[in-house]
């Protein structure tokens, strides 16, 4: 039987590759990083069952060492092979997988989840956090406003984002149980769009699209693009907005001790309950 073609791949990971060593190096900007750091370290409180083997999924850098490290013992770090997105992990090999804003980047995400819920163990955890809903929906906006003035056309410049029924959709297609998504929304304000481009320089997350535009943009649509984001986005004393969604995701490898999952849109309760509701060990 012929396997699936791969999709097509959306981002050029070696460029991100550079990018995020390159921000590393530059100073990076973590504050959205050091937030689910710490989010991370409250909802595995949450979790009243023990883990032996838990992977770290991609995450860049090594700000989930400290809340996951404080709770378990050894934590093992998974990176995606740059040649499918392979994770190299041994089927029912793990009891806890974890992620921290890696699978935006992601050009197979039901590929790679589904590679995690095979590594889990029975009644396993998948926690994770992702850039999704709508993130940098005020930059869109703006540039894509600024260029249709401008240049008479639009450009890929910000990588689509999923939204959580995408999302939760993707969990329930990989076999994940009691599969339950939330919405972190953070609101950023800066002095001007150039100051929000630059922290994201810092987080190695400027547009690495494999369709991006090969051209420097235009000093003109640079500028009416700022100008578009401070007619449409300002707050009273003239600070801007930009808006990022931080998505949370949890999925249990299946177990016969679990209760019996709703039917689809008839869930009651949020990650943290979910995730109490979990097998105890």
């Amino acid at each position: 039987m012929a396997s699936n073609p791969a999709p097509p791949a959306l981002f050029d990971r070696a460029l991100l590759k550079q990018r995020q060593e390159r921000a590393r190096k530059s100073g990076p900007a973590t504050f959205l990083l050091d937030r689910v750091a710490e989010d991370f370290g409250d909802r595995l409180q949450a979790v009243t069952r023990n883990f032996a083997d838990i992977a770290d999924v991609a995450t860049s850098g090594e700000w989930l060492r400290g809340p996951v490290a404080d709770r378990f013992k050894s934590v093992r770090r998974v990176d995606l092979a740059s040649d499918g997105e392979n994770l190299a992990l041994q089927a029912e090999s793990l009891d806890l997988a974890v992620s921290a804003l890696a699978f935006q980047f992601v050009n197979d995400l039901p590929g790679v989840l589904a590679q995690i819920r095979r590594a889990l163990r029975p009644d396993g955890l998948l926690l994770a956090a992702m850039i999704g809903g709508d993130t940098l929906i005020e930059l869109r906006q703006s540039f894509a406003a600024a260029e249709a003035e401008c240049e008479g056309g639009v450009s890929p410049r910000v990588a689509p984002f999923a939204d959580l029924r995408d999302i939760g959709g993707l969990l329930q297609r990989a076999g994940f149980a009691l599969p339950v998504t939330d919405v972190d929304r953070v609101v950023v304000r800066y002095a001007n769009a150039f100051a929000l481009m630059a922290d994201l320089r810092r987080m190695g997350a400027t547009n690495v699209l494999m369709e991006r535009r090969r051209t420097p943009t235009r000093r003109a649509t640079m500028l009416r693009m700022a100008e578009i984001y401070a007619e449409r986005f300002a707050d009273p004393d003239g600070r801007l907005r930009a808006t990022f969604d931080i998505v949370w995701l949890s999925g249990w490898a299946p177990h016969e001790s679990q209760p019996k999952p709703l039917r689809p849109g008839s869930a009651t309760v949020g990650l943290e309950e979910a995730v109490k509701r979990g097998r105890k060990g």
